[in-house]
């Protein structure tokens, strides 16, 4: 029977054979990032009472109509969030322009020049305030390469009733057509629950489909979601 050491990219058969290498690679892989700021107790101070003047300003009738019957219990300001001058709002756009910059670099450090930078620039930026019992259907963010939720105070959310957690969906379609041993390490379940927490943020490629589970809580959950090109520095 074979033995194969796949740590040490190697096989053997005995003394019958010259031990081949076995080369691992890893295809069409989908990075996600999660960070948390430093920052957010400071940053909250300003942002958490602007997202609330944004809503109370916000004529409903104008307020951004993307998707409305993807939503329910769940205001989403216009595209243009991060766009204000108001205090900690530029301050919160720079560190995650400057945060996604690192993340794209990261990943794309194969394909790029000696020497290459990567920046990232947000081209839209909203905030939704979502209330007992509301949602966000699957969907994803088409005319951009990375996005972004920064969880301004994630209120009741928890993994055990799935309550107000961000669900992404396994993009490898074909992925749940046959299981048995082999296929274990596919998850069959084809779905990543992220649990929102105040002050975190995650970063992933605008092709992840994802969603915002039914949300269940007293206090109200407070994200800013924003979208992101990227060009060579």
């Amino acid at each position: 029977m074979n033995s194969y050491d796949i740590q040490g990219l190697s096989l053997h058969d005995a003394d019958e054979y010259e031990s081949p290498n076995v080369e691992s690679i890893s295809a069409w892989a989908s990075s996600l990032f999660v960070a948390a700021l430093p920052e957010h107790d400071v940053l909250k101070e300003d942002l958490l009472p602007y997202a609330y003047q944004v809503r109370k300003s916000a004529d409903r009738a104008i307020a951004s109509q993307v998707a409305v019957s993807a939503k329910n219990n769940l205001f989403e300001s216009q595209l243009d969030f991060l766009e204000s001058d108001t205090q900690g709002v530029g301050e919160l756009k720079l560190i995650l322009e400057e945060l996604v910059s690192a993340v794209v670099e990261q990943v794309n450090s194969r394909c790029m020049e000696e020497g290459e930078g990567l920046y990232a620039s947000i081209i839209e930026s909203w905030c939704h305030i979502t209330e007992n019992g509301g949602y966000h259907d699957a969907h994803s963010h088409p005319n951009c390469s990375w996005c972004g939720i920064y969880y301004l105070d994630a209120g009741d959310c928890e993994l055990a009733s799935r309550s107000g957690v961000n669900r992404f969906y396994d993009p490898r379609t074909c992925a749940n057509q046959y299981h048995d041993a082999g296929t274990q390490y596919l998850d069959a379940t084809g779905v990543w629950d992220f649990v929102p927490k105040s002050g975190q943020v995650v970063i992933f490629p605008s092709y992840l489909k994802h969603s915002a589970l039914p949300y269940f809580g007293q206090k109200d959950r407070v994200v800013i979601a924003f979208n992101c090109r990227v060009d060579s520095a």
